[in-house]
């Protein structure tokens, strides 16, 4: 018998028991996830859930190789009903990421939710405020600050070393625009109107809800914000680490051609951060400031000038970013410690309101003002409209 860990440890997870884990929406970035908590000492995978039967079928399969008592769903809501669950990772599409967050932390359980943690604002600030409520153990998936490379830069940015920030320059690439596509049958096995969900009702075709690198549903406004809400919610929130700014955002997005031929944003100091323009030799991210530069990418690729930059350690009175490199270990210790992780709810929100805006601006190709302490759009009473989208009745954010 399964039990949740929970039971070994007096109301919390013990230290020696193994934590209970649920995967939802079991896609491309999924097939990561299953491979981590497959192979790792502290976590039992006990349930696999997707509105398609294929892959509930092939992701009970591939974690009962390990764990034999693993169970398929194609019902999310079952999954949060079994008290043997002790926390879930949601891997859906955008639109669905606050909802069953919401409900999952409710239910009792811990989350870890890819990127961007949600569709709109609005939600955002819903997820936030259910973490606080239920007192789970939340990670966004923004994984790169999990990185040494950016967690470096990062620094390096806060701490002075190349002077006053006066440009970010970020490489997001781009998407083919959203398209009509003519309506096919939706095949056996696969609940189209779940996968929907609180998204408008349109009819079905495979490239519509495919899964890929390369677009799929990543490319319709119904389910996420583009470019701005892919790459933007890795390069964005670094952006926003390295510049202090986890509490707060810029305040003005335009688009492009506004006044230049690039998209950007910029905080109340100045600093613009400028999307896919520029040269960002060979990084993902170039910041330029007054006395310097750092370039930074994955796999642990830093530059910066004066060249020494990269490798100079941080003096007793520099500011130390939280330092951690395994994004999923650090939030099963947090469900072991009750810590925060290094990237809750609180600041994936920050971020993830930073594409979001990002997405409007762009949308209706107007600049968009925005107080980020307040968290409203200025002056602009039709864009505020997008801080929030329509819901199909039925799928209601629960509270």
């Amino acid at each position: 018998m399964i039990l949740p860990a929970a039971t070994l440890g007096r109301g919390q997870i013990g230290p020696n028991s193994r934590i209970n884990i649920a995967l939802i929406g079991n896609g491309l970035i999924m097939q990561y996830h299953r491979e981590y908590y497959r192979s790792r000492p502290y976590t039992n995978v006990v349930a696999v859930c997707d509105v398609r039967r294929e892959r509930v079928i092939a992701g009970v399969e591939e974690c009962s190789q390990e764990f034999p008592d693993c169970k398929g769903y194609e019902h999310y809501e079952e999954v949060l009903a079994r008290p043997d669950v002790d926390a879930v990772v949601i891997a859906t599409p955008d639109h669905w990421h606050a909802a069953i967050t919401i409900a999952a932390m409710r239910a009792g359980k811990d989350v870890y939710v890819e990127k961007p943690m949600t569709l709109t604002i609005e939600e955002g600030k819903a997820v936030v405020a259910a973490q606080k409520r239920y007192a789970r153990i939340v990670q966004v998936g923004s994984q790169q600050r999990s990185e040494h490379a950016f967690r470096k830069a990062a620094e390096i940015v806060r701490n002075g070393w190349i002077g006053k920030i006066k440009e970010v320059y970020c490489g997001l690439g781009s998407f083919p625009a959203p398209s009509v596509y003519p309506e096919q049958p939706i095949p056996e096995g696969f609940n189209y109107d779940k996968w929907l969900g609180p998204a408008p009702w349109e009819p079905y075709n495979h490239a519509r809800v495919e899964s890929n690198y390369s677009g799929g549903w990543r490319n319709f406004w119904e389910y996420g914000s583009r470019k701005n809400g892919d790459w933007g919610a890795h390069h964005y929130d670094i952006t926003q680490w390295a510049l202090g700014m986890d509490d707060s955002g810029p305040v003005f997005f335009a688009p492009v051609d506004y006044d230049q031929p690039y998209q950007y944003f910029e905080y109340a100091d100045g600093v613009r951060v400028i999307r896919d323009w520029g040269d960002r030799k060979g990084h993902m991210i170039r910041f330029v400031g007054e006395e310097g530069e750092v370039m930074v990418s994955r796999e642990g690729l830093i530059d910066t000038t004066p060249v020494p930059l990269a490798g100079k350690p941080l003096g007793p009175g520099d500011i130390r970013l939280y330092k951690n490199l395994d994004h999923r270990g650090n939030w099963i210790e947090g469900i072991y410690t009750r810590k925060q992780t290094i990237c809750p709810t609180s600041i994936g929100h920050r971020s993830a309101t930073v594409c979001q805006l990002a997405g409007i601006s762009e949308r209706l190709d107007r600049p968009i003002k925005w107080d980020p302490k307040k968290e409203e759009i200025v002056g602009d009473p039709l864009a505020a409209r997008w801080l929030d989208r329509p819901r199909r009745a039925g799928y209601e954010l629960p509270a």
